[in-house]
């Protein structure tokens, strides 16, 4: 059975290609997962991912990618899917067809060719245009030319990318994602993805060892915004977003999700700057 609650990328016993129902698409979301591995080249506290480790994406069998996705779609399209799965009857419909996974997604050396992929797949089956195509990223391999090309690919099928920025600080990002990085640098790749292809912000907030974010991380973080209006960044919005499925990270029993209270009110000061923001919590 799926559930919002439960993202198991084993679910359908294949490789690359994992059904579930996702909170913010409000339906069936088609996962990509190019990380079986297990590895990403960040490692944030809240992460599902079982075993997680640093790395990068193995190479992609992308004849066997592509076998998995056509039979998938036929299972859903014209078998028994919904049944097999007990998919509530407001869930069954397809949502979106989302590079995601167990580590970062454009890691993989393939993913320009994995995009095309996707592309020439849902095209076959008439899913252009009717469904989205979602790059879920930590936009931090962005600078690299497969990435780039394979962004400006994915905006021609009428795709987006999903940015993640947790924090906008660099005590923040090392705390919450395990890396090292400046926020300058974090707004540059931020500025080239948003120029190749529509680009939204993601945002998980939640409570670590029972405090929310202090005041300062939550001032860098409007400022940040701020900022990328400045700089005439075209961001969609930011979609933000609590915890609701549990961490197999080290630091899980630290963490805890955030009042609703205090998530709305905190997307009400980020649609105070003009940015649309959808909160799922």
């Amino acid at each position: 059975m799926l559930t919002t609650t439960d993202h198991n990328r084993d679910s359908a016993g294949l490789t690359y290609v994992y059904p579930v129902l996702s909170r913010r698409s409000g339906g069936l979301s088609i996962g990509i997962n190019l990380n079986p591995n297990n590895a990403c080249n960040w490692r944030c506290v809240y992460c599902q991912v079982p075993d997680l480790r640093r790395g990068s994406a193995p190479a992609t069998d992308l004849a066997r990618l592509e076998a998995e996705l056509r039979g998938f779609l036929e299972d859903v399209l014209r078998g028994d899917f919904y049944q097999r799965f007990e998919v509530p009857p407001e869930r069954r419909a397809i949502r979106d067809i989302a590079i995601s996974g167990n580590g970062e997604p454009t890691s993989s050396a393939e993913f320009d060719r994995v995009v095309e992929l996707i592309g020439r797949v849902a095209g076959d089956d008439g899913l252009l245009g009717q469904i989205k195509l979602v790059l879920i990223t930590n936009g931090s391999l962005v600078r690299r030319e497969t990435v780039q090309k394979g962004l400006k690919h994915w905006a021609g099928l009428g795709g987006e990318v999903w940015f993640k920025l947790d924090s906008a600080t660099a005590a923040g990002m090392l705390r919450v994602n395990g890396v090292r990085r400046a926020p300058a640098s974090l707004l540059r790749d931020l500025e080239a993805a948003a120029g190749l292809c529509p680009t939204w912000l993601q945002t998980c907030l939640f409570a670590f060892d029972g405090r929310p974010p202090a005041e300062d991380e939550l001032r860098a973080y409007t400022d940040f915004l701020r900022l990328a209006s400045r700089r005439r960044i075209a961001l969609r919005g930011v979609l933000l977003y609590g915890l609701a499925r549990p961490s197999l990270q080290a630091e899980a029993p630290r963490l805890a999700a955030l009042p609703p209270v205090w998530m709305e009110s905190f997307a009400a000061e980020i649609r105070e700057l003009g940015l649309e923001t959808r909160l799922s919590l």
